[in-house]
Order: C-alpha cells, then structure tokens, then sequence
C-alpha cells in the first residue's frame, strides 16, 4: 500500500501538503493525515480524491501516537513520503511570553522538535528507496530572532537535523528537504500573534505556492525549499553577514 503521511493537515501548510500530495504522487493507495482536530481532518477527507485515513492525535503526547504506530506494524505501508507539518509559534519577548503563557515555549520545543523527532523514528522504518520527507522548517531558522527567540531555535533544529538526516539516508535513495518559507498567510499568525507586523505582511505569500515550491525541490531531491526571491535573499544575507550585525540590526528596526 502506497501511502503519504503528513501531519499538522487540519489547516495550513499541512492541508495544502495533503491537497497538493495526490499531484506529485499519482499512484496513492492512502494519505494518512494527522492532527488534533478531527472535525477539519474530516472536511479534508471528503475534499481529496485518493482515500484518507485519519489519526486524532496530539503530538505532544507520546502515548497518542500509539494508533499510528499500530496502524504501521498492521499495514506496513511503503510510505511515499512523509511531510512533518505540524508546529506553532509565539511571538514577544521570551520573559513576556513566560509570563503571559507560561508552559507555551516548552510545547513549542515539545510539537516543533520532540515531536517531529518521534515521527521520524517510528516511520522511517517503512520509508523505502524513492521516499520522501519534507519537514517544515522556517526562514527563522537561519538566523536567531530576538522577539521570536524560542520558534526560530525549534527551527534551527528542523534544519540541522534534515540536512544531516538526509546525508544519512542518500546512500538508502531516501531524500530528505527541509522547508524554510518566510511568513505564510495562514492559521500560524492567529496563534504566534504576529498578523499585525507590517515587514511580514509586505512579503507574505501564500500556502498554496510554498506547497508547490516545496514539492518540486523534493522532487529534484534538493535539501533545501526556499519560496520567493525576499526569503531567497534573507538566507543569503545570513550567510554572509555576521549574526552579530544582523541582531543588532533587527534590534534598531523593532525600536
């Protein structure tokens, strides 16, 4: 059984994976989507052409996983890909946000790290030759952000790990992206409460084409998506200017 899996796919980036999915793979038996809300799982379900199977799970919760990881031993799909979407973010100052919310920074670290982490480990075993992962990283992830502190390390993890993961599984034929778009106009800034900024609002793009981006660099087997010519310049900017001098640039624009 051919299968996609993707998590986060109750909105956002995630749902659009799972819209875009059965273009890149013709051939799907199954999407598997995972999520919190199985009320926007189902909505999805009836959207898309290609049979879904859903999983009601928080993935901050070890133990909620145990239906996926049953549902793997029992099938034993041949995964086609697997697309870690699921993730949030808070914006502010890190003192502001612990005082405000104060366990929201460790589930950031619990959903966009631990989490990600633990889905790779339970599904690689029925990635084969030709699979793919993408996982959702974030511009953020180049350089640190201060007002943004906790989300842009998540995503330095995100990063770091899918470049190293995918050195490891070349040799398999298993390609690994990492997906770093800037802002996206989605769900994520109702949370991380950053809608009003007006910098992220001048160069926001859609779900739809980051998807698209995403899915066409995987197929050319590159470990990196970068959508748009801003973000593009953003990654070249961090590696050629110390962060020092970025940090204190983003110091005097936030003032």
């Amino acid at each position: 059984m051919r299968t996609a899996v993707i998590t986060g796919a109750s909105s956002g980036m995630g749902r659009e994976f799972a819209r875009q999915v059965v273009h890149f793979y013709k051939n799907l038996d199954e999407i598997w989507v995972i999520a919190r809300r199985t009320e926007r799982l189902e909505e999805l379900k009836k959207e898309l052409s290609v049979p879904v199977r859903i999983f009601s799970c928080d993935l901050t919760k070890k133990k909620s996983l145990k239906e996926y990881r049953n549902a793997l031993e029992e099938y034993r799909p041949d995964v086609r890909m697997l697309v870690n979407a699921a993730g949030f973010g808070k914006t502010g100052a890190f003192s502001d946000i612990l005082s405000r919310e104060e366990k929201a920074q460790a589930e950031m670290v619990e959903l966009n790290c631990t989490a990600l982490t633990r889905m790779l480990q339970v599904t690689l075993p029925y990635l084969g030759r030709g699979s793919r992962i993408l996982n959702l990283a974030s511009a953020a992830a180049f350089c640190p952000q201060p007002g943004f502190a906790v989300y842009a390390a998540t995503k330095s993890y995100v990063l770091s790990l899918s470049r190293a993961l995918g050195s490891e599984l070349s040799s398999k034929g298993i390609y690994v992206t990492a997906v770093c778009p800037g802002p996206v106009d989605t769900e994520f800034f109702l949370v991380s409460g950053t809608g009003n900024n007006p910098l992220k609002k001048l160069v926001m793009t859609d779900a739809p084409r980051v998807v698209r981006r995403a899915l066409l660099d995987s197929r050319k087997k590159k470990p990196l998506s970068v959508c748009g010519l801003p973000m593009k310049a953003v990654r070249i900017g961090t590696k050629l200017f110390p962060h020092s001098l970025i940090l204190k640039a983003e110091e005097l624009l936030t003032k």
